[in-house]
């Protein structure tokens, strides 16, 4: 189970600690650098490429940007670059420090963490087009660029028991305003509960004011422990759980995402983020990338974090087999 379901906005506690060990170069080591052997299948060996080309990958700690960081390694290796597997860092800022200082060339990031947490913006955008081109414009003054989006945006959403779902009616949050009172129940974290960002204004926009006997009573509303949601969902204790869009749990226990018709929450979409200076070395890691981005959804993602995080396999083995099923490399002979 991901201790931290969701990149974003929150930053390790130990983040400067660790940052000022890898600026000082004190040898820090990934906890796993293990990924298969493979082959070139979509992905192809770049023609030119030099015999002693480089490249580090780095990853934060967390089930979702371990299976990318992997993604990533295989991409490059077999395109024919020496790659430095630097997954597995332990939190965002350190493995952001990594990247502007050029002790890596390249990491999967979040459009809304780059926006929020790096760049100091107050608030995300939700439309996800936007929000890239705001992140990618503004991060070039850092020595940062950001390649095409992933249709994948591990944001913030709604999920229901899927027979409750069919029960009552429901396929967007929109929906939830035509149910009768006593029908809408919330499950939470502490933290969506209270943020600016979070619950009250989201029904609000929705039409469902928070303490309204005609919205959503505060007696409909329950808090949970981090992760607790999923369960309580799943369990009946209310009809709607605030998750995370790609965690595995959503899958497992069969809740089905409710849409957010109204374009509440930001985005969060991951994308290949580049050293502005290794980009301009090796220019052929935006073909690379634009071969592995629009294959990465969140249903793509869910499924191999649920394989992680439920069934036990290793990262490294998930996102080889995600990358041979999609014909991008192949498996040795």
């Amino acid at each position: 189970m991901k201790k931290q379901p969701n990149a974003r906005v929150r930053l390790a506690a130990t983040g400067a600690a660790a940052v000022g060990l890898l600026l000082a170069g004190c040898g820090l080591q990934p906890a796993a650098s293990y990924v298969p052997e493979a082959d070139p299948g979509l992905i192809q060996p770049v023609e030119g490429l030099p015999d002693d080309a480089k490249l580090t990958v780095t990853s934060k700690n967390f089930t979702e940007q371990l299976i990318l960081g992997k993604i990533a390694v295989l991409a490059t290796k077999v395109a024919g670059f020496e790659v430095t597997d630097l997954t597995n860092v332990p939190g965002s800022q350190p493995a952001r420090e990594l990247l502007l200082s050029g002790q890596a060339g390249m990491t999967w990031e979040y459009t809304g963490t780059g926006w929020i947490a790096y760049l100091g913006q107050s608030a995300g955008i939700p439309d996800k087009q936007e929000q890239w081109q705001a992140v990618h414009d503004a991060d070039l003054a850092n020595g940062v660029t950001w390649g095409d989006p992933a249709p994948l945006n591990n944001t913030y959403a709604f999920a229901i028991r899927s027979e409750a779902a069919e029960e009552l009616g429901v396929d967007s949050i929109s929906d939830i305003a035509a149910l009768p009172v006593e029908e809408r129940t919330f499950c939470l974290e502490a933290e969506f509960n209270s943020r600016p960002d979070g619950m009250n204004p989201m029904l609000e926009k929705y039409g469902m004011p928070r303490g309204d006997p005609n919205g959503v009573p505060d007696a409909n509303v329950g808090i949970y422990d981090t992760g607790a949601v999923y369960s309580a969902t799943d369990a009946g204790e209310c009809n709607f759980g605030e998750v995370f869009a790609t965690d595995g749990r959503i899958d497992s226990l069969e809740l089905t995402v409710l849409e957010d018709d109204l374009a509440y929450f930001p985005a969060y979409n991951a994308a290949p983020v580049f050293n502005t200076e290794a980009l301009e070395e090796y220019p052929e890691l935006v073909d690379i990338f634009a071969q592995v981005s629009p294959l990465l959804t969140d249903e793509e993602l869910r499924k191999m974090n649920l394989a992680v995080d439920v069934n036990g396999q290793e990262p490294a083995d998930v996102a080889f087999d995600w990358m041979v099923g999609k014909g991008l490399i192949t498996a040795p002979e």
